[in-house]
């Protein structure tokens, strides 16, 4: 199938997306994801094993060597970065279609932007526990995520991966939901997709169709208004949060290429460091520093932002 996917994360739902999109013959499927492999991530995350864990492969790598062992014919592009409002029109490679497969509001809030923008049709796909919610999102055709949910939650308000945790049969069924309605939209047969979006519980089952006959809300401020105040975030320092574990993600400001095996030689003294060319991993006591060649850095051990900015400065640079 010569069509262009564009798959933003690469965890328990993104991986099984990714798993489904390569069998069923997409030929091009770009594969965004800012994470490495970890042990923790092998009992929901198909496709990853335990060598991808210790040799802390950054997912939409190891994804891809997966996915070409059974299907080499298939054009998969791995990028391990951050999706952000400065990086969001480099990362994409003007797709057919885009898939969520992230586990925050931030990102599918921005992906509703810039495709509405793009005028490129998007499934979101979320879940946590064992439920799930998914929805198509056809530009001028169907509401986008802010006519259906006008703003994200407030930090702290839903349940995440980390406070509820998420069973592999949920990411599965909501992952089979997203290329179920994508493999519809690559064929050009957009009549046959679902509208609205639906939700399932897998314990109890329960499952719920909302709004299958709505249109774009005319008031809305992204597809009514045209107001993409998520993109227009700019490029600046970020520390935010990890989903899933004691971890905080720092991100600097613009683009910054950092020289992995030298940081490696500078840090030898410091702590235990390795890195496997896609990204470095610092343990000094307490904590767990990996650094990505963008310049992001993942600190685990804290969960205050402050302290891994401070972690970051003194290991990284400013």
């Amino acid at each position: 199938m010569d069509a262009r996917v564009a798959l933003i994360g690469a965890g328990a739902l993104g991986a099984s997306v990714a798993e489904q999109l390569v069998r069923s013959g997409v030929g091009h499927v770009v594969i965004v994801d800012r994470d490495v492999v970890e042990e923790s991530n092998l009992g929901r995350q198909s496709l990853y094993v335990e060598a991808d864990a210790a040799a802390r492969l950054p997912k939409a790598v190891a994804l891809r060597q997966h996915l070409l062992a059974f299907n080499p014919t298939v054009d998969v592009v791995a990028r391990v970065a951050d999706v952000r409002a400065d990086t969001i029109d480099d990362l994409l490679e003007e797709p057919d279609l885009v898939i969520d497969g992230t586990d925050n509001f931030a990102t599918r809030y921005l992906l509703n932007d810039w495709c509405v923008r793009e005028d490129v049709p998007w499934i979101y796909g979320g879940c946590v526990g064992a439920r799930g919610l998914s929805a198509v999102i056809i530009p001028g055709e169907t509401p986008c995520l802010r006519c259906l949910f006008r703003d994200p939650p407030p930090p702290g308000s839903v349940e995440t991966c980390e406070t509820t945790g998420i069973i592999a049969p949920a990411a599965t069924m909501i992952a089979a939901l997203e290329v179920a309605e994508a493999l519809k939209l690559l064929v050009g047969d957009a009549r046959s997709v679902r509208r609205g979006y639906i939700s399932v519980d897998l314990w109890p089952f329960r499952v719920a169709s909302v709004g299958s006959e709505s249109k774009p809300d005319a008031d809305c401020p992204t597809c009514g208004r045209r107001q993409f105040v998520f993109l227009e975030g700019g490029a600046r320092d970020r520390v935010v949060t990890y989903c899933g574990r004691d971890a905080v993600q720092v991100i600097p400001a613009g683009r910054r290429t950092v020289n992995l095996a030298s940081l490696c030689e500078r840090l030898a003294d410091v702590g235990d460091v390795s890195t496997n060319g896609f990204a470095l991993t610092l343990r000094v006591p307490q904590h767990e520093i990996t650094v990505f060649d963008d310049g992001r850095a993942l600190i685990r051990g804290t969960r205050d932002p402050a302290h891994a900015r401070v972690l970051y400065d003194r290991y990284v640079g400013s």
